[in-house]
């Protein structure tokens, strides 16, 4: 069986990441053969300036690596160092049907974030549908927010299919749902398109700062707070012991604790939670030479990989390199 996944390089990873993405990235790599890729192509349809793309591609690097991705158990590469990807966006693009991506939300909702509107943020799940086919992938966690873009690699590689006989694998979906929606500091999804993130790295007091941030009502210390929708039960729930989590509730439930001191214990948990990832991280950044060996490995086996379905693909439709 084989995963893949990839993470736009566009910012320091947050708790949202975490538990949507990259703890499930981090249990699958046990399960089978795993792919992982800084998507630093997509990261161009984003708001990234001049110079700014190698050092947001390190730092998530690091992150990712921090948080147990293991370059020993699966294969971590930039998308940008297998360039195979774009040959088979063209060849995909040829197949694709102009109403198939304007029926995709992720464009309009983009854009009206204030992205500007692009070929390449309107093409986005062409080239994403190229991620996933060209390394034979079996299974792909997507969340609820991106399961279309999945369908739509399985209507274009079927239409492929069609027109040029049985050359792609049709992906299946892991829906990733245990962690739900993780709220940021606002009270909304976290988002790094939100400001509302709570860094997973970030400096120790900037991150208490963030936490002590975290909106909540004017309901006075004496009285019971309200747990569900709560935007700390909601990152509480989250993290901890089963018996911290219990504790938590509790005091909420109960009453006679201030959301001051609430926010005060949801820090703790947080850095404690990631105390041993956190560690690990600052071991890698003081060792470039190791993480770029790893980087280099994992480019090499995933163009290797990339090849031999590219070959299907020109021997399909009779081009040559």
């Amino acid at each position: 069986m084989r995963y893949l996944s990839g993470i736009q390089p566009t910012g320091r990873l947050h708790l949202g990441n975490y538990f949507g993405m990259i703890r499930p990235a981090v249990e699958l790599q046990a399960q089978g053969e795993a792919y992982y890729f800084l998507a630093d192509y997509h990261a161009l349809t984003g708001t990234a300036g001049k110079g700014e793309l190698p050092g947001l591609v390190r730092e998530t690097l690091l992150d990712l690596l921090g948080c147990g991705v293991d370059p020993n158990k699966a294969v971590v590469f930039r998308q940008s160092a297998v360039p195979e990807v774009h040959e088979l966006a063209w060849y995909l693009s040829a197949v694709t049907p102009m109403g198939l991506l304007e029926r995709c939300h992720s464009y309009k909702d983009k854009v009206t974030k204030g992205i500007s509107p692009s070929h390449g943020l309107f093409a986005y799940p062409v080239l994403m549908a190229a991620d996933i086919l060209l390394y034979d992938a079996d299974r792909v966690p997507v969340g609820q927010d991106q399961k279309q873009h999945l369908e739509v690699a399985r209507d274009i590689a079927g239409k492929f299919n069609d027109k040029f006989g049985t050359v792609f694998k049709l992906p299946e979906s892991i829906i990733r749902e245990d962690a739900g929606v993780v709220p940021g500091v606002d009270g909304q999804k976290m988002s790094k398109s939100y400001h509302n993130t709570l860094e997973i790295f970030a400096p120790e007091k900037d991150l208490r700062k963030a936490i002590m941030g975290i909106q909540t009502d004017s309901t006075p210390v004496e009285a019971p707070k309200t747990v569900e929708g709560s935007t700390l039960w909601g990152l509480a729930r989250l993290m901890g012991t089963a018996a911290e989590r219990a504790e938590f509730r509790r005091k909420m439930e109960k009453g006679g604790t201030g959301y001051g001191d609430l926010k005060k214990m949801l820090a703790d948990t947080v850095l404690r939670e990631f105390a041993t990832l956190r560690k690990r991280r600052e071991e890698l950044a003081a060792d470039p030479g190791k993480v770029a060996r790893w980087m280099q490995e994992g480019a090499g086996k995933a163009r290797q990989t990339a090849e031999g379905v590219l070959a299907r693909v020109r021997a399909a439709v009779g081009t040559r390199p």
